[in-house]
C-alpha cells in the first residue's frame, strides 16, 4: 500500500523512535552517540560509495541466483481470473511470461501481478521489511501478495495482472519511480538516501545532503537524470540477503545501516532491489524495467528530519510523480491547475474566510466573519439533526489531569501528540478528544438500562500536537472542533444504533453531493483488550454493514487502539478521496472506566452485598517506574457494562470546511453560503431602500448586504458575481414603489425577474438549511395528526330590518367567510382561500394590490385582527399604506 506521508518535521510514532541506538558497519560514516551523522560528506557526482556497493552486490546477487537455480522446477497450475488455467514450472515461469502468452499489448501495459498461492510457499514469510516505509509495520493481507512480473512463481496459484489504473498497480508504479528519483539524486549529488515511499498522489525520497539545500532550480537537473534512467530501460533485480550481508552492502550509508540494525532481527533475511547503479533496501515489488515510466516530473521539495525527529539530522525531500504515457501527464497537469484554483487556502484568502498566523498561533485558525458563518451553519445543521435523532449536547472541560488519559490509555498510546502543562506540580493536558470526559459524565451516578441508549454530543475545542512541517491550511491543524458523539448502548442495541448512524452519515453526505464508500478497520498491532473482545466487536460491525445494504471493504489492522471502526471515505467533485466520518465500537473503555448500568429485572432486586464486598483481583497496569496507573474495577451484582459507539460525521469541522471549499470551488450552495444576497441600488436615491431591504432580510436570518459604493451598476453586479454572492437584488425607483427587487442568480446571464419582498423571503426560505424531516408537520399519534380547529359559525348582521340568518361554519380567514360577512365583497371575483393563496402571493388577487385587498382589509378592521400567519402578515402590510393610497386601488 501507499505509505502515509511522514511529517517533514516533528516526532515520529514511539515504536519508530530508534534514533538513540547507534548503528555502524565498516569504515564509512556513522550515526554517532547523539543520533546524528558523523564522518566525511561532500556533494559530488559519481560518489565512491556507489562503486563499492555495486561490487558487493555483484557477489551477493550471484549467490542469490545460484540458490534459486537449485530450487525444484516442479509443474504448477496457474489460474487466471476468467477461470482458464495455464501450465508452468515453479521457479521458472514468471507472471510476465503468462502476460506475453495472452497478448503483447497486455504484457506491455501490466505493471505487477496479484498472486494467491494454493499451496504453502516458504518465501512469503522469508523476509523482514527494512525499508522503513510504513512506520507501524501494518499487517499485510496474507490471502494475496503482490509479485514482481519478472520474479518466477513458486507454486500453483491464481494470478491477476494489474495495470497502472488499479490502486495497487499505481502504488507499485510510483514505488518504482521513487527508486528512479533516488538514483537521479545519487547521480547528481552523491547524497545518502534514507526513505522513499509511494504516496496516494506520487512519491518522494529523502536524502542527506550535508549543508546543501535543494531549490526549485535543481528540479530540472534531477528530472534530466530521471529521464535518462527511464530511457536506459534498466531492469529491476531482486535479491534476498542475511542481516550481515545487508550491513556489508550498505556499510557506506549510516542511515540504511541504522534501519537494518533496528528492524531486521538476528538470523532474519531482508530484501533489496537494484536498478542501474542504485541498490536499495526494499520489500518490493517493482516494475520490470525503468522504461515503463514514460513521463516523470519533480513537483516540490521540502525539509525533513531523519525518522521525523527534529533532534536528528536535517534531510532534503524531493516529491515527484510519473506516468506510463505523456497523455497521463497532461491530464495530471490539467487536474493540478484545477486543483490549484480550488485550493481552500486560496479560496479562503480571496473570500476572506479564515487566516493563520505563522508566529502567534501556527496551526490554529482565525475565522473571519464570513468563514464563521460557514462554520456555524455546519454545526447548526448537525445540531438540528441531533434534536431529531435523539442526541443531547454536553460541554466538557478543555484540559484534564493526565491521570484521566492514563485510565483511557491515550497517555500510553498518544502522549507525544498531546499538549501537556504543569499545574501545581502536576501534569495536565489539553484534551485531544472528547470521549474520556463523556465517560466521566456517564459514571457520575448510577445508570439504569432504561436510560440507554444515551447519546452524548460535543463540539468541544480539541488540541493535538501536530508537527509544524505537517501543518497544511485547514486540513492539518493543532486546534479544531469535531461533531463528536458517544453513544452508550446495551449489547442488544449495537446493530440498531450502528444502522442509525450509517443512515445519519448518508443523509448528511448526500446534501453535499458526496459519494461515500465504507471500510471495516480491524484490530491493529497495538491494541487494548483481548482478542475475544475484538472478535465480538468486529462481528457486530460486519453484521450492521451487511444489513445496511452498503458495499464495504476490509481494512485489516487499521482500527483504533480501543476498538474496530467503520471508516467512510468521500469522493469529491475532483474524484479525490477524503476520510471524514467514522463509527467506532468500544468494548474496552467501559472496562477501563468501570462503566456499568443496572440490568433489567435488577431495579428492585436486592444486591448481593457480601459478594460486592468480596475482594476483587482485576487487571492492573503500571508505568515504566512500576507505579499503578490503572486498576480494573469490579462489575457489581445486577449490573452490566455498556458498549460505547464513537461517532463523527463531519469529523474536524475545519478539515470538512476545507474539503467543501474545494468541492464547491468556493461557489457555496445558498443555505451554506456566507454571501447569500447582495442588494445593489440603481442610484443614490435608492440607498435608503436598499438598506431597508438589507435589514428586512437580515432579521429573517439571511446573509444580506447592500452595496452603497459609488461604483457603477454594472461594476457592482460584476463584482458581486465574482465574490460568489448567490443572488444579486437590484433595486430602483420601481422596486422601491412596489416593495420589490429585480433578482439575478449567480452565473446566470439574465435576471430572474421582479420579486416582491414576500416572494423573495419565500424563495430564500425554501432554499434554507435542509432538514431530514418536514418541521411544519406533526408526527402522527395512534394514526392521527393534529388539524387546525374549525371556525365557529358566523351570523351576518341583519339589514333592512331582516332577521339575521345563521350561516354554516367556514374556515377562519377564508374568502368564503369574508363573502358571508359582506354583500359588497361577495360580488368580487375572488374564489380562492385567502390564507392558502397568500402563502405565495403578496396580495389577494396576485402581485398587485386591488379593491379586493381594500374590502377584505375593511372587513377585518370591523371584526377582529386575523390569527392565521399569512393573513396576519398581509394585514400588517396593508396597514403600511395610507387611506388615500388604498382608495386608489383598482
Amino acid at each position: 500500500r501507499a505509505a502515509r506521508e511522514r511529517p517533514a518535521v516533528g516526532p515520529l510514532c514511539p515504536d519508530c523512535a530508534m534514533a538513540g541506538k547507534r548503528a555502524y558497519a565498516g569504515s564509512g560514516p556513522r550515526i554517532g552517540e547523539t543520533g546524528k551523522f558523523e564522518g566525511e560528506f561532500k556533494v559530488q557526482q559519481k560518489a565512491p560509495y556507489i562503486e563499492h556497493r555495486l561490487k558487493v552486490w555483484e557477489r551477493l546477487y550471484a549467490n542469490h541466483k545460484e540458490r534459486l537455480a537449485k530450487e525444484t522446477k516442479k509443474a504448477i497450475k496457474i489460474e487466471l481470473p476468467d477461470g482458464k488455467v495455464k501450465d508452468g514450472k515453479a521457479f521458472e515461469t514468471t507472471p510476465l511470461d503468462i502476460a506475453k502468452g495472452i497478448s503483447s499489448g497486455l504484457a506491455d501495459s501490466v505493471v505487477v501481478a496479484k498472486v494467491i498461492y494454493k499451496e504453502p510457499v516458504a518465501s512469503l514469510k522469508q523476509c523482514v521489511a527494512a525499508d522503513g516505509e510504513d512506520s507501524d509495520d501494518e499487517p499485510q493481507d496474507q490471502t494475496s501478495v503482490l509479485w514482481d512480473l519478472t520474479r518466477p512463481l513458486e507454486g500453483s496459484c491464481r494470478i491477476e495482472l494489474l495495470k497502472f489504473d488499479s490502486p495497487q498497480g499505481q502504488d507499485v508504479f510510483w514505488h518504482s519511480s521513487a527508486h528512479i528519483l533516488g538514483q537521479a539524486m545519487e547521480r547528481e549529488y552523491g547524497c545518502h538516501l534514507t526513505i522513499g515511499p509511494a504516496l496516494d498522489t506520487g512519491f518522494y525520497y529523502d536524502g542527506y545532503f550535508g549543508d546543501r539545500k535543494l531549490k526549485d532550480e535543481d528540479f530540472a537537473t534531477v528530472e534530466k537524470h530521471a529521464a535518462d534512467i527511464c530511457k536506459e530501460n534498466q531492469p529491476f533485480e531482486r535479491c534476498v540477503l542475511t542481516k550481515d550481508e545487508a550491513l556489508e552492502l550498505f556499510s557506506e550509508n549510516p542511515f540504511k545501516v541504522q534501519l537494518i540494525t533496528n528492524k531486521v532481527p538476528e538470523g532474519a533475511m531482508t530484501s533489496c532491489y537494484r536498478c542501474g547503479p542504485l541498490i536499495d533496501l526494499c520489500r518490493g515489488p517493482h516494475l520490470p524495467t525503468t522504461g515503463k515510466a514514460k513521463a516523470f516530473a519533480i513537483t516540490k521539495n521540502s525539509a525533513a528530519y531523519w525518522l521525523g525527529d527534529q533532534n536528528l539530522d536535517s534531510l532534503q525531500r524531493l516529491y515527484g510523480v510519473s506516468f506510463p504515457s505523456d497523455k497521463h501527464m497532461k491530464e495530471w497537469k490539467k487536474f493540478q491547475e484545477e486543483a490549484a484554483k480550488r485550493d481552500h487556502r486560496n479560496v479562503g484568502k480571496n473570500q476572506e474566510l479564515f487566516m493563520f498566523h505563522p508566529t502567534f498561533s501556527p496551526g490554529s485558525c482565525f475565522w473571519f466573519p464570513m468563514g464563521t458563518r460557514i462554520f456555524n451553519r455546519l454545526t447548526e445543521l448537525i445540531r438540528q439533526e441531533y434534536r431529531l435523532r435523539g442526541f443531547t449536547e454536553v460541554i466538557t472541560p478543555n484540559m484534564y489531569n493526565s491521570a484521566l488519559f492514563k485510565v483511557s490509555g491515550h497517555y500510553q498510546n498518544y502522549k507525544d501528540d498531546m499538549y501537556s502543562l504543569s499545574i501545581e506540580k502536576q501534569e495536565w493536558m489539553l484534551k485531544p478528544m472528547n470521549c474520556p470526559g463523556h465517560f466521566v459524565m456517564f459514571d457520575a451516578r448510577v445508570r439504569s438500562y432504561k436510560e440507554l441508549p444515551m447519546r452524548y454530543a460535543d463540539f468541544g475545542v480539541l488540541h493535538r500536537n501536530e508537527a509544524s512541517g505537517a501543518l497544511t491550511g485547514l486540513t492539518r491543524v493543532r486546534r479544531f472542533q469535531q461533531d463528536d458523539a458517544h453513544l452508550f448502548v446495551r449489547p442488544d442495541q449495537i446493530k440498531q444504533e450502528v444502522l442509525a448512524g450509517l443512515d445519519f452519515l448518508n443523509y448528511i453526505y448526500s446534501l453535499f453531493g458526496f459519494d461515500a464508500s465504507f471500510a471495516l478497520s480491524t484490530r491493529p498491532k497495538k491494541a487494548l483488550g483481548t482478542k475475544e473482545i475484538w472478535d465480538n466487536a468486529e462481528a457486530q460491525l460486519k453484521a450492521a454493514l451487511n444489513e445496511s445494504g452498503k458495499e464495504w471493504s476490509l481494512n485489516p489492522g487499521d482500527g483504533a487502539f480501543y476498538g474496530p471502526k467503520i471508516d467512510i471515505r468521500l469522493t469529491d467533485a475532483m474524484k479525490r478521496k477524503h476520510q471524514c466520518g467514522t463509527i467506532q465500537l468500544d468494548f474496552n473503555n467501559p472496562i477501563r472506566f468501570n462503566l456499568q448500568y443496572r440490568k433489567e429485572g435488577a431495579d428492585d432486586a436486592p444486591g448481593d452485598a457480601e459478594e460486592d464486598k468480596a475482594e476483587f483481583q482485576g487487571a492492573v497496569e503500571k508505568d515504566a517506574s512500576g507505579e499503578v496507573i490503572w486498576r480494573e474495577g469490579k462489575l457489581r451484582t445486577g449490573f452490566e457494562r455498556p458498549v460505547v459507539i464513537h461517532r463523527a460525521i463531519l469529523g474536524s469541522v475545519e478539515r470538512f470546511t476545507a474539503i467543501l471549499t474545494e468541492h464547491f470551488a468556493g461557489k457555496w450552495p445558498f443555505w451554506l453560503s456566507p454571501r447569500q444576497v447582495l442588494i445593489v441600488p440603481v442610484s443614490e436615491k435608492n440607498f435608503a431602500y436598499a438598506k431597508w431591504m438589507e435589514r428586512q432580510l437580515v432579521v429573517k436570518g439571511f446573509h444580506a448586504e447592500a452595496d452603497l459604493s459609488s461604483k457603477t451598476l454594472p461594476k457592482k453586479v460584476r463584482e458581486g458575481q465574482m465574490a460568489q454572492w448567490n443572488y444579486i437584488a437590484v433595486v430602483g425607483d420601481k422596486e422601491m414603489a412596489d416593495f420589490s427587487v429585480t433578482l439575478r442568480v449567480r452565473d446566470a446571464e439574465k435576471p430572474l425577474g421582479a420579486f416582491s419582498i414576500q416572494d423573495l423571503v419565500a424563495r430564500f426560505t425554501e432554499e434554507g438549511t435542509p432538514c431530514s424531516k418536514n418541521l411544519k408537520e406533526f408526527d402522527p399519534f395512534e394514526g392521527r395528526t393534529p388539524v387546525a380547529p374549525a371556525a365557529p359559525a358566523v351570523a351576518p348582521a341583519a339589514t333592512n330590518g331582516e332577521k339575521a340568518v345563521a350561516r354554516p361554519a367556514a374556515k377562519q380567514g377564508s374568502m368564503q367567510l369574508r363573502k358571508l360577512a359582506s354583500k359588497q365583497f361577495a360580488e368580487l371575483s375572488v374564489d380562492d382561500d385567502v390564507e392558502a393563496f397568500l402563502e405565495h402571493h403578496p396580495y389577494v388577487k396576485g402581485f398587485a394590490p386591488s379593491r379586493a385587498d381594500l374590502e377584505l382589509f375593511n372587513q377585518l378592521c370591523e371584526s377582529n385582527f386575523p390569527e392565521t400567519p399569512n393573513l396576519r402578515r398581509w394585514f400588517e402590510h396593508m396597514e403600511s399604506f395610507s387611506p388615500v393610497e388604498r382608495a386608489a386601488w383598482p
